[in-house]
């Protein structure tokens, strides 16, 4: 009796840690829901909102829902070989890319004059099975530093709807609790979009690690400089609701697309975790190579469709940053991606 008792405890130990994991699982489902803390941030609350925004669209994206695919290449010039031993840097690499353009916002039917934000997500296919997955903005800065930042901003652009435009008011709590935008809507009422992607210049906007051989870390930005010469819109194309795509294909009709990836590099005090900070313009440099787009395919049918562009998707030689929204963006960008295969799924059927 004496030797069953330790025994029979140690099973039911057992059975407890067996169970508790799967119970773990559960609580950490429900807690990456926001149901256990119905006040916190979550990835469904922030789609939420984004769809309050641009409306429902079933089957596209939440945000940056317009777009097009393209298909193309990097060409490493080995610059940046010495700050990362990510395998694409090496001199002379030649790695494949799926990317897609964009204009920001929910509806996959705006108008692309009306969007002044635009946006270049590239997904790197590493010859050793590695990816490296990134999205860019044609703007010089996040508007805000948090996630929190993010959802207030979406709250607060809402259109009042007896005016059609945003609320005075609301924007002016906005900038009260986050006055770290103010530069963003300063930028936003002085520019002029470009009339073409391919002149545009997009920038990872948040910060990371490129780490080197020896293990080093580089606190680096980056950003897609085009080949192009930037001419701004004109009044033909402000009246073409399909301008970009119009003018992409006819561009890569003629030619394929360039632009250099620029690297930029942190000095002391530049901001590790603030999206919403621009690096002063003297900041070290170095070209790590060319990417070259040589054609565009639908969305719809363009292998770009089926990809989640999440930023924390990195290869060996490259990590996040402390940069909150990077773990925000990574959240909102898994639960759209769920929603929208999910109902393209159903859709599919329902053709059927």
């Amino acid at each position: 009796m004496s030797h069953s008792l330790p025994s029979l405890r140690h099973k039911l130990a057992r059975l407890l840690l067996v169970a508790a994991v799967p119970l773990a699982l559960i609580l950490l489902f429900l807690w990456a829901g926001g149901w256990l803390a119905p006040q916190r941030l979550s990835a469904d609350k922030l789609i939420n909102v984004l769809e309050q925004s641009g409306g429902k669209h079933p089957g596209y994206r939440r945000n940056h829902a317009k777009g097009v695919c393209v298909v193309g290449n990097f060409i490493s010039s080995g610059n940046a070989s010495g700050l990362s031993h990510a395998a694409l840097f090496a001199q002379g690499i030649n790695t494949p890319v799926t990317g897609r353009f964009a204009i920001a916002g929910g509806n996959p039917d705006a108008a692309d004059y009306a969007v002044p934000v635009r946006s270049m997500a590239l997904l790197f296919q590493l010859a050793d099975g590695e990816q490296w997955r990134t999205g860019m903005n044609a703007i010089p800065f996040f508007p805000v530093s948090t996630v929190q930042g993010f959802y207030d901003q979406q709250i607060a652009s809402r259109p009042d709807p007896a005016t059609g435009k945003p609320s005075p008011t609301a924007m002016q709590d906005l900038l009260h609790k986050h006055p770290e935008i103010a530069p963003f809507l300063s930028w936003a009422k002085q520019y002029v979009p470009s009339s073409s992607w391919g002149s545009d210049r997009f920038n990872s906007l948040n910060a990371f690690f490129f780490v080197d051989k020896g293990n080093n870390k580089h606190l680096v930005r980056w950003s897609m400089v085009p080949h192009t010469p930037r001419q701004p819109i004109t009044a033909a194309e402000r009246k073409d609701k399909n301008f970009l795509q119009a003018d992409l294909q006819q561009r890569l009709e003629s030619a394929p697309l360039e632009w250099d990836l620029i690297i930029t590099l942190a000095s002391a005090g530049d901001p590790e975790d603030d999206a919403s900070k621009a690096w002063p313009a003297d900041r070290q440099t170095i070209n790590a190579g060319t990417l070259r787009i040589e054609r565009a395919v639908p969305q719809q049918q363009g292998a770009c469709n089926d990809i989640n562009y999440d930023p924390l998707i990195l290869p060996d030689g490259i990590t996040g940053s402390s940069d909150p929204l990077l773990n925000g963006r990574s959240a909102a960008y898994a639960k759209s991606y769920n929603l929208r295969t999910r109902e393209q799924s159903e859709q599919s059927g329902h053709a059927l």
